[in-house]
């Protein structure tokens, strides 16, 4: 019986050590269509689901003129947030956030004819 803790043990405290050693984890660093359960296990950022009863999945962040959502509560997301320089164009009340509801359209904060 010592024997299996022992190994239980050393098994806990190799995993993450092992898992570093590859670019990809079988939790973190998750690739486009891997399912998901939290944001913060894509690359992307970007934990979506197309509506309440389907799977999440790691996807892209929106691109310039796309749907996106300004911040989910949830870590998971309808629409999935801006790449990095692009605004979500949004209503950011906490309503919103609650009913993942608030989305916009991602646009370059540098554009002279943003509105």
């Amino acid at each position: 019986r010592v024997l299996p803790a022992c190994l239980l043990l050393a098994l806990l405290l190799l995993g993450p050590a092992l898992s570093e050693q590859h670019e990809r984890g079988l939790i973190f660093n998750l690739d486009i269509g891997e399912l998901c359960l939290q944001s913060a296990q894509c690359k992307s950022g970007c934990c979506h689901r197309a509506n309440g009863l389907s799977l999440a999945r790691c996807a892209s962040k929106a691109a310039e003129l796309q749907e996106c959502s300004p911040k989910s509560i949830y870590g998971v997301y309808y629409k999935c947030p801006c790449e990095r320089g692009l605004t979500c164009d949004a209503d950011k009340t906490i309503v919103g956030s609650i009913t993942n509801s608030n989305f916009g359209v991602c646009k370059d904060p540098q554009d002279p004819n943003r509105r």
